[in-house]
């Protein structure tokens, strides 16, 4: 869904040639007849066929399931390669900031919606701000039609749904880095659009953990009311393990089965329009006295192109900074987080502006006092 929209975005501009990979011959069709445009069948888990694959090209654009994602961009820096990527990796990517300074490459990653846009929303206002207090993100992506039993379809692949209910989500608090569980502190948040929806603790700070120093700071994922209730007894009684079972002699791991039965209730019909809510709130002080940026993203399913918001608010991301890195002639080497491209002078406004072109709208409130 994200790879196919990106792929399109970058071969629109007239200066590209864009080739798509994918270990799927069959999803690659859903890109025949478009112009500049080329498509290859290969298995990207592969280090070996990806070295290959990339060998003739100047950028290489990144929208793997996470399990891939490491040992992919791990891959092309050592390629000297540029890159722009999307794979929502459980590693730490800027561990490999020493390669690509060593190789040439420059590499941005996370350069989704959340993370993503998000990075981009606290590098710009923490730049801007003479001390920063606190970070909040709030993001979500939904269908508008709310069906019984789940009232959620999958925005992405599905496994990296599932890891937003398993992995524990690393806060600060204080200016120290605290763990809580997925799924904790509900919340309730209303939205002018949609109307109610509920928060949950995830791991989506990431590089900011690292990157800059805001005393409070945590992210949050937006659900439906009564969707975290269902998932924590789907967690706790063990459905998302991964931990292989013995039933009837067979040896089977509960996520496989839970994934078998549960994905497909997930998954977006051509018909079905969706939503992606993003807010980001930054609170400090500036010119000695409080400042607050509140960042609101609001985008619906493109209904000319069929294309959803989650599929549109991450791709077009991703395609800006890829083309960015083909134009900057003073890029740096080395493995960068959004935050830290969008803390340089006028690269938040200019990705505000390319995605308010092709439709994402983001807006700006400042408050003081």
């Amino acid at each position: 869904m994200v790879g196919a929209t990106l792929a399109r975005d970058l071969a629109s501009d007239l200066n590209l040639s864009v080739t798509a990979a994918d270990v799927d011959g069959e999803r690659l069709r859903k890109l025949d007849n478009i112009p500049r445009l080329q498509t290859r069948v290969a298995d990207l888990s592969s280090p070996g066929a990806l070295k290959n694959l990339i060998q003739d090209f100047d950028l290489v654009v990144g929208a793997l399931p996470s399990r891939f994602g490491f040992a992919a961009l791990k891959t092309v820096v050592e390629c000297g390669k540029c890159y722009s990527d999307i794979s929502f990796m459980p590693e730490d990517a800027l561990e490999l900031d020493a390669v690509a300074k060593r190789t040439g490459a420059t590499a941005v990653v996370d350069c989704g919606v959340s993370p993503g846009l998000s990075n981009m929303m606290i590098g710009f206002a923490h730049a801007n701000l003479d001390r920063t207090d606190c970070a909040e993100i709030y993001v979500g992506g939904l269908p508008f039609a709310r069906h019984w039993p789940f009232e959620y379809k999958a925005p992405f692949a599905p496994s990296d749904v599932v890891e937003e209910y398993t992995r524990p989500a690393r806060l600060i608090e204080n200016g120290q880095v605290v763990t809580r569980p997925a799924l904790s502190e509900p919340e309730l948040l209303d939205f002018g659009k949609v109307g109610t929806l509920e928060a949950f603790n995830t791991d989506g700070l990431r590089s900011l953990l690292k990157t800059v120093f805001i005393t409070n700071m945590r992210e949050k994922t937006l659900r439906y009311p009564g969707h975290i209730e269902l998932m924590r007894v789907f967690r706790e009684t063990g459905f998302f393990s991964k931990t292989p079972i013995d039933v009837g002699g067979v040896s089977v791991k509960p996520l496989d089965v839970t994934s078998r039965l549960l994905f497909p209730k997930w998954a977006n019909t051509v018909d079905e329009e969706e939503f992606t809510v993003l807010r980001v709130i930054v609170k400090g002080i500036r010119s000695g006295k409080p400042f607050q940026y509140t960042f609101d993203l609001f985008d619906t399913t493109d209904r000319t192109t069929k294309t959803s918001s989650m599929a549109r608010t991450t791709a077009f991301p991703c395609a800006i900074v890829a083309r960015m890195l083909l134009t900057d002639k003073q890029r740096e080497a080395g493995v960068f987080a959004p935050e830290s491209v969008a803390a340089k002078p006028g690269v938040f406004d200019s990705m505000v502006e390319q995605l308010r072109s092709r439709g994402v709208m983001i807006e700006t409130v400042k408050t003081v006092g």
